[in-house]
């Protein structure tokens, strides 16, 4: 098998030693230098005697952390230093980590004082060793272990195996003509499919660089980007603060535009990215920001091309790779370009299966080996994805229909009184389903009213899509990584509504 970084498991036929790795801030590595740092943990990463656990935070160290467990063939367990006690105290004893390695200066949570602890530095006086390069492991060899977000119960531990890994970014280079030339711009947490495989293996796979802003700001989006940035990686959240700044016009603003106008790729990813922001987006630079899909479970899924037609809503054709289809609930293919279905893949982008889980792992899957997303979606002809929402709280059966949240948030977000929104379903006697709409207003002294909200809906979608019932909101409740909680969004939580 080819080496999953082959940059640092091949250097002497790598070429670019000398080249940049990574940079956070003022630090920036070498792929010389992270080879090395990584050598000199990696017999203490073997010698822990199992899995490891890395304290994630935005940095150098644990890129080297993350970089030195692969190098050495142990899985990595990537922790959210957010964590509330409860839940990492469960995710430590459902991986059971022989040793977690953090920062020196990181202070961590009591839950983890029982496990060794191996610091890891970068400072100039750090310890360095390139030692030789071990034999790369099996494709089937677990890399990460990731803890999905746990809506529905406990957080499970998705296995990661190498294959996985080097499956979706080998498809992610197809697709964007990602190579050793680029160089990626991110802010994204360290702990999560998004910024960590995505956003650091990824250049490193391909002999890139990648600099991480720490913390997000428009400001250093620009600098990063007009100083020889050629990707962009961002949520919706981010990419929705950028065009508020690209409104301004003044100089961050102007300076704004410029940079991302120069970017080869600008991509939204980990949830929607409204349609209004997109044009807000291109109007302002002249540059279309391009999505993709995927999960946890299964890396990357579809995504559009750098070559291909940018289509505001949709995340793209399948990859290489990657079998993509649609099924009602009784498993059967949907039919018609229209028709709402779940995604359910097939491929070798897919984990293994979750950690100590055999029940939840089977249920995942279909008995031909497809996996259940859980996500709807519509495939236009030409093979676009259009993600709709969760089966769980974004699919609305009311009145007989099948409505997906996505388009009526969509729909609520070009009204000029609408600043924020999402869309949920709740229990009706009549409808089965009624569509509730949870709204922040762009005025909060004067927002728009129901039967003002349903009737914008209704004109540009149709009646049975209209909101039944509002909620005004300062703010919609998000993750980390922007995603809206709707499990969150509940009558009994936020007060009364406003029929309509």
């Amino acid at each position: 098998m080819t080496p999953l970084l082959p940059a640092l498991q091949n250097p002497p036929a790598a070429g670019n030693e000398g080249r940049e790795a990574v940079r956070f801030g003022e630090l920036s590595l070498s792929y010389a230098r992270l080879g090395d740092l990584a050598g000199a943990l990696r017999p203490r990463i073997t010698g822990a005697g199992g899995r490891v656990a890395v304290w994630a935070t935005p940095s150098a160290e644990t890129v080297v952390a993350v970089v030195a467990a692969l190098l050495a063939g142990v899985p990595a367990v990537p922790l959210n230093p957010k964590t509330g006690e409860r839940e990492l105290a469960h995710i430590v004893t459902d991986s059971a980590p022989a040793a977690v390695l953090a920062a020196p200066g990181d202070v961590l949570p009591p839950v983890l004082a029982a496990l060794p602890r191996i610091d890891v530095r970068v400072d100039a006086d750090a310890p360095a060793s390139p030692g030789p390069v071990p034999v790369e492991p099996g494709p089937g060899t677990a890399a990460l272990i990731v803890y999905t977000s746990g809506t529905t119960g406990p957080p499970k531990g998705a296995v990661l195996p190498r294959r996985a890994v080097a499956a979706s970014l080998d498809a992610l280079e197809d697709a964007w003509g990602w190579t050793g030339e680029d160089v990626l711009v991110h802010s994204l947490p360290l702990f999560h499919v998004h910024g960590l495989v995505l956003g650091v293996l990824g250049p490193l796979r391909r002999g890139g660089s990648v600099r991480h802003l720490g913390r997000f700001s428009a400001e250093g989006v620009a600098r990063e980007l007009a100083d020889g940035g050629t990707m962009l990686f961002g949520v919706p959240t981010m990419y929705h603060r950028l065009a508020e700044v690209l409104a301004d016009a003044g100089e961050t603003g102007t300076a704004l535009a410029g940079a991302l106008a120069g970017a080869r790729l600008l991509v939204s990813g980990s949830a929607a990215l409204p349609v209004h922001d997109h044009a807000r987006l291109y109007a302002a630079t002249g540059r279309r920001v391009i999505e993709r899909y995927g999960m946890t479970e299964t890396l990357m899924n579809t995504g559009v091309r750098a070559d291909g037609v940018p289509r505001p809503g949709t995340v793209g054709p399948p990859l290489a790779g990657v079998e993509l289809r649609l099924v009602e609930e009784d498993g059967s293919p949907v039919s018609g370009p229209e028709a709402i279905g779940e995604i359910q893949v097939r491929g070798a982008n897919l984990f293994s299966g979750y950690l100590n889980r055999p029940d939840a792992t089977a249920a995942a899957f279909t008995e031909d080996g497809w996996f259940r997303t859980g996500d709807m979606a519509t495939v236009a002809p030409d093979g676009y994805v259009t993600i709709v929402g969760r089966k769980a709280t974004d699919l609305i059966k009311s009145g007989g229909y099948k409505i997906g949240a996505g388009e009526i948030e969509n729909a609520l977000l070009d009204h000029p009184g609408v600043r924020e929104a999402a869309v949920t379903g709740e229990p009706d006697a009549d409808l089965g389903e009624r569509i509730v709409a949870w709204v922040v207003p762009a005025d909060p002294g004067s927002p728009p009213g129901a039967a003002e909200l349903a009737d914008h809906v209704a004109k540009l979608l149709s009646p049975h899509k209209r909101p039944r019932v509002v909620h005004h909101l300062d703010a919609l409740p998000r993750n980390d990584l922007g995603k809206i909680m709707k499990r969150a969004l509940t009558a009994a939580s936020q007060g009364p509504g406003h029929g309509g």
